[in-house]
């Protein structure tokens, strides 16, 4: 059975998860569920706020209470058990990640935290690692185009992380949690408003043993017995004061501390071997702090003013160390126009300026990026109309203009169906410009074009998606080996960064839900073909399916679940890595009001997984906690 060309093959336990999400569909379509009755309101997907249901782009909210319920480990596992959404990642939990959304590189990943870009600009990527759980009150995933809206490296999509907002009477919420390999969690965060003020502040510490992140004869010469842990130290807080009604002006503060092992190899003088024996390890510093206004200025006009700063100071090494360290600073102006109840614009101006200092940037580079955004969005009896222009100009590798139009029609009352076109860009990061011997100034942007078709449906407790997309980006950034093709500084005898090929993203992804009584059931299929178009070769480190199934089922104070993970063989430096399946239990019990005792027995079957060659992660690993929330029903 084939759903898509070139030779991309639904699995059997695909097939199996997919007829179960249509078996949701087909009971009990009548019963009403909550969500009926509060339709989740998103940013993302226009970057103002609207509900869910009217967005033509595929977008998936993580609320507060599925992080809070969920088994997750860490933010990059929560996100894997969405559809569309794969990781890698060297080892257990603080070890370095990768991530793909419908299989682009994981700096072809837009991460925002409160509306604000994070990450490192000499990686191009958001260190997912360096963040607590904790910490989150929501996540909105954009998977598909986004470069008209959010401007370079939003490629495969966006991830948008919301730290949580006082509101109400002051609650104190907090958590505690011991588990395997000597692993502790703790938090604790107050929130609430009063006269006009709102505040939350929360602070947590996470530590683990952790095991050897390289499995024993690795390919390099990096195992090393010793074990790999980390501690992860977190703080945020969010402040708010409005002096007058629709007009609110606001101060976000976060800092992260991660201290992770890892293994890895020193070639030093005088005989320049191989040397694993060193406690190699990775400092990351990361904070924000940003101070926001927002007024509504009269009916027709909002307006949203936003300046922030990111760093991320990374020093990572053993006997020898090397730090790389990104200052962001971005400034925002926002205007929506609302011509009636159902019909907006969208006008922005957005600044970004990157500076770059380390032990391999002497001269610290930076850049600066002016854009302009224009969006539409609108509701035309039971069609919806979205679309979306930007202009950018970046002082290095100059302007670039991406668009995109989304069409939406509500068929039934159930049933809605959608379709969506956008264009791309993924800049250049500063190690493929400066990095010495191997950055190269003249590496051009890589440009992408995007399509998709999909449908939902949502009647009472059932709910399912299905979405198939196509996306073709060409001027892949990447090593090119052939000496040719490299500046002639002796410094790039091995080869330096360029624009080496094309590639083709393409694949399905599908998801339902059925509730009924105490009992809900979800389940999630990733099907995904990406390959070098000038090759026919897999792209590395992509699973070819990836699938989900969780229950869970709540009877008095009781609350019992579990989940199951399977994802597929995934080609990784030279190799094929098999599949694996995971499964997590959880349990909950709520002793009182406010406070609950929490469980878990993550991969209960103790499978040993090498989620990326030679690299592994945990066995088998029991939690016990106890969790306190202030305003508990």
């Amino acid at each position: 059975m084939s759903i898509l060309r070139n030779g991309l093959r639904v699995p059997k336990a695909a097939r199996c998860l997919f007829l179960l999400a249509l078996f949701f569909v087909a009971l009990f379509p009548y019963v009403v569920s909550a969500q009926d009755r509060l339709d989740p309101v998103i940013v993302t997907g226009t970057r103002e706020p609207q509900p869910l249901r009217r967005s033509t782009a595929d977008v998936v909210v993580i609320d507060a209470d599925t992080i809070r319920n969920s088994t997750a480990d860490s933010v990059e596992d929560l996100l894997r058990r969405e559809a569309g959404l794969q990781l890698a990642r060297n080892g257990g939990p603080g070890q370095n990640s990768g991530y793909f959304i419908r299989g682009a590189s994981t700096n072809s990943t837009v991460v925002l935290i409160d509306g604000v870009r994070v990450g490192s600009a000499t990686a191009g990527q958001a260190e997912l690692e360096s963040l607590n759980l904790a910490q989150i009150d929501r996540i909105e995933i954009l998977r598909g185009p986004a470069s008209s809206l959010y401007g370079a490296d939003a490629v495969g999509g966006v991830i948008q992380i919301f730290t949580r907002r006082g509101d109400g009477s002051p609650r104190l919420a907090g958590n505690a949690a011991i588990g395997g390999y000597a692993s502790r969690r703790a938090d604790l965060g107050v929130s609430g408003s009063q006269a006009g003020f709102d505040y939350a502040v929360a602070a947590g510490r996470e530590s683990s043993r952790g095991v050897s992140a390289v499995r024993p004869n690795d390919a390099f010469g990096n195992f090393n017995p010793d074990n790999d842990g980390y501690a992860r130290d977190s703080a945020n807080l969010r402040l708010g004061y409005t002096p007058a009604l629709g007009h609110r002006i606001g101060i976000d503060v976060i800092e992260t501390r991660l201290n992770a092992q890892y293994d890895g190899a020193e070639f030093l003088a005088p005989n320049f071997s191989a040397d694993a024996s060193p406690d190699f390890r990775n400092h990351l510093k990361t904070s924000l702090a940003s101070v926001d206004y927002r007024g509504a200025v009269s009916a027709l006009w909002t307006t949203t003013l936003q300046a922030s700063r990111n760093v991320d100071d990374l020093t990572s090494g053993g006997t020898t160390s090397t730090r790389f360290r990104t200052n962001r600073d971005q400034a925002t102006w926002q205007n929506a126009l609302h011509f009636g109840a159902d019909q907006q614009v969208v006008l922005a101006y957005e600044h970004l300026r990157e500076e770059v200092e380390g032990d391999s940037f002497g001269n610290r580079p930076r850049r600066s990026n002016n854009a302009f955004v224009a969006g539409y969005s609108g509701t035309f009896g039971a069609s919806g109309l979205e679309a979306s222009l930007r202009y950018d100009d970046n002082s290095v590798y100059g302007s670039n203009t991406t668009g995109s139009i989304g069409y939406s029609v509500q068929v039934t009352p159930a049933l809605k169906l959608r379709a969506l076109a956008g264009t791309t860009f993924r800049g250049p990061t500063f190690n493929d410009l400066y990095f010495p011997g191997y950055g190269v100034a003249t590496v051009r942007p890589e440009r992408g074009r995007s399509y998709e078709i999909g449908a939902a449906w949502q009647s009472g407790a059932t709910s399912a998606t299905a979405t198939i997309y196509r996306n073709t980006v060409r001027d892949l950034i990447g090593y090119q080996a052939d000496r040719a093709f490299c500046p002639a500084d002796p410094a790039y005898d091995f080869g330096c960064a360029a624009n080496t090929s094309r590639a083709r993203l393409q694949g399905a992804t599908l998801s339902g839900a059925q509730r009924w009584g105490g009992l809900e059931l979800r389940a999630t299929v990733d099907f995904l073909d990406a390959r070098d178009t000038d090759t026919g070769v897999r792209l590395t480190r992509r699973a070819a399916h990836q699938e989900t199934l969780a229950a869970d089922y709540a009877v008095g104070a009781w609350t019992l679940g579990g989940s199951v993970l399977d994802v597929g063989s995934r080609p990784d430096s030279g190799v094929v890595l098999g599949g694996y399946a995971l499964v997590d239990l959880r349990t909950t019990w709520r002793v009182a009001r406010q406070w609950r005792i929490e469980a878990k027995l993550l991969n209960a079957f103790d499978h040993r997984v090498e989620p990326v060659r030679d690299y592994q992660g945990l066995g088998r690993q029991a939690w016990i906690g106890v969790r306190y929330d202030g305003n508990g029903l």
